[in-house]
């Protein structure tokens, strides 16, 4: 297809959240740099939120690649779960045995986490999608964070959300919660110029030599219609390069554009 043609070695505006394409905006880089901060000191509770699109998933995979064997991770994408479930898989994510009990699969977690203390190892569990989180569930997040010793956490948080979870939280019945979350940030759109270091970088990731290029009115255009969203970005870019594919062009134009958002809205001329 067009990345062929193009000579990419693979498509360059995937929408699945390879961490070889984060691009580090300055937002970006300030997010990392809270999650790798808020976890190395033990900050307890992390909170990160931004728009659908937003990369806050792929930044999620790029926290990982900076943690090496001292830690051990847990990641829950989908914590449309009740409280019992929740613990149960935080329990496979790191390879403990777990029973039907909640009670006994929350002491499993605390001897797991103290021996891990033990042998001078750190846990980190993120959450995505937390803003779909009962108050019953974040409840159960809360109680989470309690497990530690003396001097310091057993278990450091990180909960990524759309703004909807900082709305959640702002409920005086999670005052408890809230008050733990140390460390908030929350990535915004990029600029006009970021958009187009981003379609340069994913290209470039992609294994491409310059051609095609996005010309000015092009980047306008793709910036007005996903403002600035990552995902949109890709959604749209993905479609112009089809269409300069079909057309035989090595410039992406402003009318590619608007004929790829047309396709994507489901509006055919």
């Amino acid at each position: 297809m067009y990345y062929e043609y193009y000579g990419f070695a693979e498509p360059p505006f995937s929408l699945t959240p390879d961490p070889k394409y984060l691009f580090f905006s300055e937002q970006h880089r300030e997010a990392l740099d809270h999650l790798v901060f808020g976890v190395r000191e033990r900050k307890g509770f992390i909170q990160i939120t931004g728009e659908v699109g937003a990369g806050k998933t792929t930044l999620c995979r790029a926290f990982f690649n900076e943690l090496d064997d001292h830690w051990l991770t847990a990641l829950v994408l989908n914590p449309m779960l009740s409280a019992d479930e929740l613990i149960r898989v935080i329990l496979r994510e790191l390879r403990i045995a777990d029973t039907t009990d909640r009670v006994e699969n929350f002491d499993r977690l605390n001897q797991f986490l103290l021996a891990k203390t033990r042998e001078h190892r750190d846990v980190v569990l993120v959450i995505d999608e937390a803003q779909t989180l009962t108050a019953e569930m974040l409840e159960q997040v809360r109680l989470i964070s309690n497990l530690e010793t003396d001097n310091q956490k057993l278990i450091q948080i990180v909960l990524l959300g759309q703004p909807e979870l900082r709305d959640k939280l702002e409920s005086p019945d999670l005052r408890q919660l809230r008050q733990r979350i140390t460390i908030r940030y929350h990535l915004g759109p990029l600029s006009a110029a970021e958009t187009r270091r981003y379609l340069e970088h994913r290209m470039s990731v992609a294994g491409g030599r310059g051609t095609p290029q996005f010309g000015d009115g092009a980047v306008r255009a793709i910036h007005g219609y996903a403002g600035g969203i990552p995902r949109m970005i890709n959604a749209v870019a993905d479609k112009a390069l089809l269409a300069g594919f079909v057309f035989k062009t090595a410039t992406i134009t402003k009318q590619l554009v608007r004929l790829a958002a047309q396709e994507l809205e489901g509006h055919f001329e």
